[in-house]
């Protein structure tokens, strides 16, 4: 089968996205599927099967059965969920069937409008670049054209079956918590945000016999995702979860993105807590525990607050570039304990090398009764150990696609000797520009690589600092 106008097909930060039924259409869908089959017939072992998952989206369930489609009719073998599944229970599924690798048709936390497709390894972890870059190869390389087993023949190949992945991944989740303890923090709210990752949390206190005392917020399936422009669990779309946190007294929030990879937290007097101090606070957790303790790997969006816990518990920290794509094939590299990204996305060493917005929720309650502190009181604790604040904003700046050779221009000239009083002691290129400071403030400036956005990113000791280091940066930029 082929058309004659092909879209091309690029693979961004973690994975393919585009506007359904635009450029995200059954076509194009079986064309990502084709590419997958070409790499994988080369790099994965087909006698294991190839793990296909759906989230909430529009038309998910549709477009994942196309997939499986397309594999079965190169000889591939499947395992489709039967119903939506979060992210991380999919590729938990892929990791211990054990399974060729996974095909996952999701847009996460992007807009209603679009979907998507994120390709795992065999282990679940997301694949590397040099790896997209070979699907996308495969893809071109086809022009259009794929093999499929028929709609009509699907429901009874052998090559297609059928199968649920939440036992083994709640199970997963009771087993790496004291869950009966954890519902001693008092009531906390999980907002799931219409995503796929709903009753998920509650499933695993019911099949260990726990009342966690918990309230679900969006915890329905509405493709539309109402009230939302995204299901992304930073605001503005968190004000739901934070009226849940204050009208239920709430100890805390865990937030949920659409396919569940993503956590947010919304401390106990229904503030958003921002995510470079969420992972900083779980690095913690993990770095004082002698059992979890070892290196942790983040991208360059993150804290300074992690090198400044890696000092102090002498284990190593890593920087690579933003995407899962980056931090889990490093993690797999040195071993690492956590690693994590400025979008809310972290990764446990213990349970699997993919993002868990669920797994980390559970490591958020744990150090919670661990320290016997509410969230706020986490973060102070934290800061007075460092003995210092650390304060963090993104600005997401609008521009003329025209304008970018400029706006790059800009950026890659602008090296300043110093920033907000103090001296610049570092100047990385490796994703974006990022000057750091002596103090251990930084301020990035780099191009979404799913958006025509540029993102000025900063943190520094004092909001003053902050708002002039940011405004330093936009200006470098000219946007």
């Amino acid at each position: 089968m082929s058309a004659p106008a092909l879209d091309q097909i690029k693979f961004g930060t973690d994975g393919w996205r585009a506007r359904i039924a635009a450029e995200f259409t059954f076509h194009n869908v079986a064309r990502v599927a084709q590419g997958v089959a070409d790499y994988a017939a080369e790099r994965w072992d087909l006698r294991r099967p190839v793990v296909i998952g759906y989230d909430h989206r529009f038309g998910s369930d549709d477009f994942a059965l196309c997939v499986a489609r397309v594999l079965a009719g190169n000889g591939i073998s499947c395992r489709l969920t039967a119903d939506p599944a979060p992210t991380p229970a999919i590729a938990y599924a892929a990791g211990i069937m054990p399974a060729a690798g996974a095909v996952i048709v999701t847009a996460s936390h992007n807009p209603p409008a679009d979907n998507g497709i994120k390709l795992r390894d065999p282990t679940g972890a997301a694949l590397p670049p040099s790896q997209l870059q070979l699907v996308e190869t495969a893809i071109a390389e086809r022009a259009g054209e794929y093999s499929a087993v028929s709609e009509l023949d699907a429901g009874r190949d052998p090559r297609i079956e059928m199968f649920d992945p939440a036992p083994e991944y709640l199970e997963s989740l009771a087993s790496a918590f004291d869950l009966a303890d954890l519902a001693q923090v008092g009531p906390f709210v999980v907002d799931s945000m219409f995503g796929s990752g709903a009753g998920y949390l509650e499933r695993a206190f019911a099949r260990a016999g726990v009342d966690p005392r918990l309230i679900e917020v969006r915890g329905e399936r509405n493709p539309r995702f109402p009230g939302l422009s995204r299901p992304e669990p930073i605001p503005p779309h968190c004000r739901v979860g934070q009226d849940a946190v204050n009208g239920n007294s709430a100890a805390v929030g865990i937030l949920n993105d659409g396919d569940g990879d993503r956590l947010g937290i919304v401390d106990e007097n229904g503030a958003f807590v921002d995510q470079l101090r969420v992972m900083s606070l779980l690095a913690w957790g993990v770095l004082t525990d002698p059992l979890t303790a070892g290196p942790v790997v983040r991208t360059l969006t993150t804290s300074a607050m992690l090198d400044a816990l890696g000092n102090r518990y002498r284990q190593p920290v890593y920087e690579t570039g933003v995407g899962m794509k980056f931090v889990a094939p490093k993690m797999l590299e040195i071993g690492a304990a956590l690693g994590g990204e400025e979008s809310g996305g972290y990764v446990f060493a213990r349970h699997m090398p993919e993002r868990d917005g669920m797994f980390s929720g559970l490591a958020f309650l744990q150090l919670m009764r661990r320290r016997s502190a509410r969230p706020s009181e986490l973060v102070e604790q934290l800061f007075e150990e460092l003995g210092r604040r650390y304060h963090y904003a993104r600005n997401d700046l609008q521009f003329d696609a025209s304008a970018r050779s400029r706006i790059l221009d800009r950026v890659q000239n602008w090296q300043p000797g110093h920033l907000i009083g103090q001296q610049v002691v570092a100047r990385l290129s490796e994703d974006g520009y990022k000057h750091v400071l002596a103090d251990g403030s930084w301020v990035l400036i780099r191009f979404s690589g799913t958006e025509p956005l540029l993102r000025v990113y900063g943190e520094a000791p004092s909001q003053d600092d902050l708002a002039a280091l940011l405004a330093q940066g936009r200006q470098a930029a000219g946007v």
